[in-house]
């Protein structure tokens, strides 16, 4: 058989449905193969980054493998902004990416370039993927197929790469013949007695925390254990403190969500973090935008740590900090053994003095304030806040970086069943569109909510022909600012408010983002005032098909609070006080511009 049909069926077999694609002279076998196979389909974005992205969030939402095709040189090429978001997302991805022939390869000439489009993209994949192979005989591909798509499931997920000369994507193969790929044995996360040692070490700060957190990440999710967790949370009765990939986990109206920690992080979340005894976090690698400065994140907290890379455990002493109890394990597998643990109760600490804080802060530092509500321009906060209370119960919501993620962070409130995603470690510019089309053929064409700031959407704008060709139901909503708001919000902290490259005086330049849905003959709505949104938001979701809602927001609009870069996380409480921050503080604070 034709090896580009053996490539097809291993795709089906997978349980992959939609493939993501963009042709090329040396990647048009592989395409008609998928194109020729009943199990499979191919999709057709305009980029390849968005086809990368679109694969990215295909296997998010799925819980199964992505997939994206793209040509040699500069297709191939193209694909690395969204390998690197399912690389630092730990995301299931399959890439495909045509080659010159063999006999056009440069191998070691010394030549840049031999084969016409030839470049070398596996060295430069190599360090935001689990694996990167090029295929140089037709009898490799069942072996380095299965082995790719084993180490891109195994432990903690992510993107790999398989480049396949067009000569050999030709070639006619035996696959009764062919060698598969043999497991090696499982990897070396704690055994059973080990893990039981760690759940005891674990058990016993949990049980004299006075003032406890719980933070949840998306390893939670990685690891299928969302149910186990909020069993636990519930038995513990600690303030959880979600990641932003966790953010979801909890509807808002749960008693023990507190909110979103971290410089971009609520005021209620941020006291309660600085202000702990106990740190328990499972499956949240806690990185510097979770943490700000690490000398200066809660100071006084001891700290559990469960992560299943091992690296991301030693990065700590690395960093100047030391976890009390680090654990290298599944979440799923942790928490399972530390319900077995527990029983049906808890015997810790009585909480309700901490509780009572904890609520203090939560009614005194709502998101959304009143007085926001008063204002005749749209506000973001107010904006997102009925956004949540239009969009329907377990739909899926995918979201661009700037401003728009942090102002969903904290005003968003989430029903049950109800799921949010973003390339949370990458936060490129133009994600949301391309995943939300890719979300959307994941969900067999049920309607998805896409949110991208005026910035973001122009960077994969092209995507509207894609979506507009299927008639995807992706409402996708446009926070026109005119501008970056969140790089002019550095420009205010750092550069007196010059914003070079920021705005359309400092060089940008934006659609009439109504016009521009009529050119891809996809409907807008316009909502220009606070008083507008209710209305505007009903007749977007009242469509059937896809939808550009253009909300209209001041460009002076910012995310309040934000810490300073650098500074301790006590620095993310702007406009208030200083007795009114000393009054929230159990812990002694730093000097509050010490950085």
């Amino acid at each position: 058989m034709k090896m580009s049909d053996y490539i097809a069926q291993f795709l089906a077999q997978q349980g992959i449905r939609h493939v993501f694609a963009i042709t090329g002279g040396a990647s048009i076998h592989m395409i008609h193969s998928i194109a020729e196979c009943d199990d499979i389909d191919y999709i057709c974005p305009h980029h390849e980054q968005g086809g990368a992205m679109a694969a990215d969030a295909y296997a998010r939402v799925s819980g199964g493998l992505g997939c994206a095709i793209a040509t040699s040189g500069p297709g191939a090429t193209n694909l690395i902004t969204g390998i690197c978001g399912a690389w630092f997302d730990s995301v299931p991805v399959l890439y495909l990416t045509g080659q010159v022939t063999t006999g056009r390869l440069k191998g070691d000439t010394g030549v840049r370039q031999i084969g016409f489009q030839e470049t070398e993209v596996i060295p430069m994949v190599r360090h935001v993927t689990k694996y990167a192979v090029q295929i140089s005989d037709a009898s490799q591909i069942r072996h380095e197929l299965e082995k790719a798509v084993y180490m891109a499931r195994e432990g903690r997920p992510g993107p790999v790469v398989v480049d396949v000369p067009d000569d050999l994507q030709r070639a006619d193969i035996d696959a009764a013949s062919l060698e598969g790929f043999t497991p090696p044995k499982s990897p070396d996360n704690p055994d059973s007695e080990a893990l039981g040692e760690k759940v005891a070490q674990c058990l016993a700060l949990l049980q004299q925390a006075q003032r406890p957190v719980l933070v949840v990440g998306w390893g939670v999710r990685l690891s299928g254990a969302e149910k186990d967790f909020m069993t636990l949370a519930d038995r513990l009765g600690f303030p959880i403190l979600p990641s932003w990939a966790a953010m979801d986990m909890c509807d808002n109206d749960h008693p023990l969500l507190v909110g979103g920690c971290g410089t971009h992080g609520s005021r209620s979340g941020n006291f309660t973090m600085q202000n702990a005894d106990l740190v328990f976090s499972i499956g949240a690698r806690l990185d510097s935008h979770e943490t700000g400065p690490i000398d200066s994140w809660a100071r006084e907290a001891k700290t559990i740590v469960v992560d299943i890379d091992q690296a991301e455990l030693d990065k700590f002493p690395y960093l100047g900090r030391t976890i009390d109890v680090p654990v290298c394990a599944d979440a799923g597998a942790f928490i399972a053994a530390l319900l077995e643990a527990t029983g049906d109760g808890f015997s810790g600490q009585k909480l309700e003095a901490w509780w009572e804080r904890v609520r203090g802060w939560k009614e005194q530092y709502p998101a959304c304030r009143q007085e926001y509500h008063e204002e005749t321009p749209v506000n973001p906060y107010v904006f997102f806040k009925a956004l949540a209370g239009t969009v329907g119960d377990k739909e899926h919501i995918f979201i661009d970086t700037g401003c728009t993620i942090p102002w969903i962070m904290q005003a968003f409130e989430f029903k049950p069943g109800q799921r949010l995603f973003h390339d949370f470690n990458n936060t490129a510019m133009g994600w949301a569109l391309p995943a939300a089309m890719g979300g959307c053929f994941a969900l067999d064409g049920k309607p998805v909510t896409c949110v991208a700031g005026d910035g973001s959407l122009m960077m994969n704008v092209q995507e509207l022909a894609t979506v507009q060709k299927h008639g995807l139901p992706v409402r996708i909503i446009v926070i026109d600012n005119r501008g970056y708001s969140m790089v002019q919000q550095t420009q205010d902290q750092w550069l007196e408010g010059n914003y070079f490259a920021t705005t359309e005086e400092g060089g940008l330049g934006f659609p009439d983002f109504s016009k521009l849905a009529a050119a891809f003959d996809i409907p807008a709505v316009e909502i220009d005032g606070n008083a507008a949104i209710e209305k505007g938001l009903a007749k977007a979701y009242a469509m059937d098909g896809p939808v550009l809602c253009v909300v209209h927001v001041p460009r002076e609009h910012r995310v309040i609070p934000q810490a300073h870069y650098g500074y301790p996380l006590e620095d993310s409480m702007p406009l208030l006080p200083r007795e009114e921050f000393l009054a929230n503080m159990i812990v002694k604070p730093l000097p509050i511009s010490q950085s």
